[in-house]
């Protein structure tokens, strides 16, 4: 049998025992980083297991102020205090946002006892949630999480297999023998919640669907902020996008100032990489974006391919603070960008004079056509960056030697670089140089401070590359 919880000792008075509880914790914070390694995993289970005790009593608390507010007359609780409503008295008293105190006067409805129009006392709705949260075995989020699957089912779900999901639920989640972390109890809750839906799977995918979009935001601080819901298969088929470029195979084995001039790039050696995960998205999503643009079966626009425009003044392209705009984005960008994106045949540059003038177009010569861009790849087999994993087909042609310095648009002049090594290019230290056909690179100072040239991955490399092998 279970210990009557300290707050439930009628002897005692509620806000002596809180006070207690507080006076006991006071000079902890400072003593916690003096822990042994033991003692301080021992003492973080051992807060959380208080801190759910709280959470329990804040969401009572809660509820009884707001049950206490929700009278029609002036000597109810909040306008005692002066305050609309219970909301707002909660959110003076506890200086949390409107959302907590929502979340925790919900979750005290649905495990308190009710009443019937006559006054007869009815059960919980959730009696195994409150149970939970009172004895302190149940965390706020994983009651919340249950709740929430609970009452969405319980209009279609049969009564008697809701209460006993609920009591199953609460037990996986609060076993002492084999503890659930958080994610393991959502994917139970998922399955349990599909299952009780009598209705099925099929008219909540169907809702779903009917709630997909995607916004593309105004500019704000220099990006473009974008929103929306997806489907659970164009979700998964980007998560696949994700991890297939995100995640190489673990690498071991040599760093790049350890090896000689000359000697190519091995798939054993680390090449750093400083995107975030979050960056690395974005650029894998620019880049499958471009690779959609570039498809031979993609709608056209007016009889063409989907072509960005690039417009800059003559002046402007020949400054280092000039500025451009591209097409259907209203915010100017610096004319750097006309150079970089240029070398993709998605992309035309438009340059102006000071009156409007067309004075020169980008045409199909200042771009590797086809049969080059296939050439190319082939040489190549993806981007020549050490360590990118970033395909062929997904890849821009960079001109070794700038077109604008007199750099031909031949196959000897060319390689294939994803797009954010192409656009980050001079800023990242990377060099690129194609030595009697063959592809070489520089690794950044901060990498390799003796500035060798090597001959870059291609594609021969990657097809014999194997998975390294851990010893032992």
């Amino acid at each position: 049998m279970a210990a009557t919880p300290w707050f439930e000792d009628p002897s005692r008075d509620p806000r002596e025992a809180v006070a207690a509880a507080a006076g006991a914790l006071d000079g902890v914070f400072a003593q916690v980083g003096a822990l042994a390694d033991a003692d301080v995993v021992a003492f973080t289970r051992e807060v959380e297991a208080l801190g759910r005790l709280v959470d329990g009593l804040r969401v009572r608390a809660a509820g009884e102020v707001d049950a206490r507010s929700d009278l029609m007359a002036e000597e109810c609780l909040s306008a005692l205090h002066g305050c609309r409503n219970g909301i707002e008295l909660l959110e003076r008293l506890t200086l949390v946002s409107s959302a907590t105190v929502r979340a925790r006067i919900v979750l005290d409805k649905r495990t308190r006892p009710r009443f019937a129009l006559t006054g007869e006392e009815l059960p919980a709705e959730h009696p195994a949630i409150g149970a939970a949260l009172e004895d302190g075995t149940l965390g706020l989020e994983t009651a919340g999480l249950i709740g929430k699957m609970l009452a969405r089912v319980a209009h279609r779900a049969d009564p008697v297999r809701l209460a006993d999901a609920e009591a199953w639920l609460v037990g996986q989640a609060t076993d002492p023998v084999q503890p659930r972390t958080f994610d393991e109890v959502r994917a139970q809750v998922l399955a349990i919640g599909l299952s009780l839906d009598q209705d099925g799977l099929e008219p909540s995918a169907e809702e779903a669907a009917k709630r997909r979009g995607f916004t593309i935001g105004a500019l704000r601080n220099g990006v473009h902020p974008v929103r929306g819901d997806v489907t659970p298969e164009a979700a998964g088929a980007l998560q696949m996008l994700f991890d297939a470029h995100s995640n190489p195979a673990v690498r071991f084995g040599t760093h790049p100032a350890d090896t000689e001039a000359g000697e190519p790039w091995g798939q054993d050696e680390v090449v750093p990489d400083e995107r975030t995960p979050a960056q690395k998205r974005h650029d894998i999503l620019h880049a499958a974006i471009q690779t959609a643009a570039r498809a031979e079966d993609t709608p056209t626009l007016g009889g063409a391919a989907p072509t960005l425009l690039v417009h800059v003044a003559a002046e402007d392209l020949l400054s280092p603070t000039g500025v451009a705009s591209i097409d259907g984005i209203q915010t100017p960008v610096p004319a750097s960008i006309a150079h970089r994106i240029a070398c993709t045949g998605a992309v035309q540059k438009i340059v102006f004079d000071n009156a409007g003038r067309i004075i020169r177009l980008g045409t199909k010569e200042r771009l590797f056509n086809t049969h080059q861009r296939k050439a190319i790849a082939a040489r190549d087999g993806g981007c020549v960056i050490p360590g990118c994993t970033i395909r062929a087909s997904w890849c821009e042609i960079h001109h070794v030697t700038d077109h604008a310095k007199g750099g031909p648009t031949h196959t000897d002049n060319g390689v294939m670089l994803c797009w954010w090594h192409h656009h980050n290019l001079e800023r990242s230290g990377w060099g690129i140089r194609i030595n009697r056909g063959i592809v070489e690179t520089k690794a950044p100072p901060w990498i390799d401070p003796r500035g060798h040239y090597r001959p870059a991955p291609n594609a021969i490399t990657r097809r014999r590359s194997r998975p390294p092998v851990r010893a032992g």
